[in-house]
């Protein structure tokens, strides 16, 4: 076979297990910019059986041109065995689709968080839960409408670092801010080509200004838009990356490098600083002696009590048992409980990305030139794994 017939079949395939995925209600997980004629012609198809889908993939294994593009083909397959109801277990469902196998985090990792938080947050009489969700309710955006500008500031002080500290970005890129309803998200970022890019916030979600540069970063600069913008241009002759498929090793790496991203650029106390200057003055939000960085770390940590709920989903867990969890560790109020329970319940490998995939870069990134190598180059979880003692 061609590299340019597996191309084609290995887009026909992403393009057919999406399909399935949307028609089986989970959702659609795929990004793709290819040939628009291929996605048409799977439009118009009878829908692929799983089992047919599963031979294609070990076929593609057999000649994939790249030990990374073998890593897609191998989530695919795992997928469409899942869909077509051959239950792996779930670490191991995981690992087929993420190149790394999740673990389930001692208690002990988030009581340090919560000692963080606890030392972190403004003085206070309440628990470390009620002190954390007023120290958010001070910090929100009233009106939300504002946001888009302040947006706005937050992506030209992030490209700017991007560019002066990491890499060299396009003079002419766009990048704006659009309130969105009606999602399931919080913020997503997304490249629509061209240079140009939009980062959707839920407008139904109090904004908690302190996590500005936190979300902005992560969903821009040297985040998810940047990732896809400076790989349309650094690989431009690797068709394969206009199918991007996101339950796979790839996107477990763009996950962690968003929640690191804003440590990238603002170490220290840097964000807090800056958001002390050029964003609170002007909302009415005055400094209150908490430390931002060490929040947003604790916030990090705390990103692992979902990859835990999901393993307690996938043991059988009741509602009210992943809901009590939920509160004690993640410290969520009743609210914020309700409203990430449905995709807890969903048991998708996809939520261990945040955590395993910030706490593998964070060892691994010691300089912008690692960063470069993440926005640029095909890389799986094996890659920046450090080699054992």
């Amino acid at each position: 076979m061609t590299e340019q017939q597996w191309q084609h079949d290995y887009a026909m395939l992403a393009l057919r297990t999406d399909r399935l995925m949307i028609e089986s209600s989970r959702g659609g997980l795929l990004i793709y910019t290819g040939p628009p004629e291929w996605s048409t012609e799977v439009e118009a198809e009878p829908p692929a059986a799983p089992e047919r889908l599963s031979d294609e993939a070990g076929r593609l294994l057999e000649t994939a041109p790249s030990a990374y593009l073998a890593g897609q083909v191998r989530a695919l397959r795992a997928v469409v065995r899942d869909l077509g109801g051959e239950r792996l277990p779930l670490a191991e469902y995981a690992r087929e689709c993420l190149g790394l196998e999740p673990r389930r985090l001692p208690d002990e990792v988030f009581e340090a968080a919560h000692a963080e938080l606890d030392a972190a947050l403004p003085k206070g009489t309440g628990s470390v839960a009620e002190r954390l969700q007023a120290w958010q309710a001070a910090h929100t955006l009233e009106p939300i409408e504002r946001l888009p500008e302040l947006v706005a500031r937050a992506v030209a002080e992030t490209r700017a670092r991007t560019n002066a500290t990491i890499i060299e970005l396009p003079e002419n890129e766009v990048v704006g801010c659009r309130l969105a309803e009606g999602v399931a998200f919080h913020a997503a970022g997304a490249y629509e080509g061209d240079l140009r890019s939009t980062i959707h916030i839920n407008k139904s979600i109090p904004f908690n200004l302190a996590d500005l540069l936190y979300v902005v970063a992560h969903e821009g600069h040297p985040g998810h838009i940047a990732e896809s913008m400076l790989k349309e241009i650094h690989l431009a002759d690797r068709p394969d990356q206009r199918v991007r498929f996101m339950l796979s090793p790839s996107f477990m790496l763009s996950e962690g490098l968003g929640l690191l991203a804003e440590e990238i650029l603002f170490p220290g106390d840097e964000a807090q600083t800056w958001l002390n200057r050029h964003i609170f003055p002007d909302t009415g939000i005055r400094p209150d002696g908490s430390d931002l960085a060490a929040i947003h770390h604790a916030k990090n940590v705390l990103w692992g009590v979902w990859g835990n709920a999901t393993f307690l989903a996938d043991d059988g867990a009741t509602d009210e048992e992943l809901a009590a969890y939920l509160a004690r560790w993640s410290l969520y109020s009743e609210a914020e409980v309700a409203m990430v329970l449905p995709q807890i319940k969903a048991v998708s490998p996809y939520f261990f990305g945040y955590f395993h995939g910030w706490d593998l870069l964070r060892s691994w990134v010691t300089g912008p030139e690692d960063v470069r190598r993440l926005l640029t180059e095909q890389l799986l979880p094996a890659d920046v794994t450090p080699e054992p003692v």
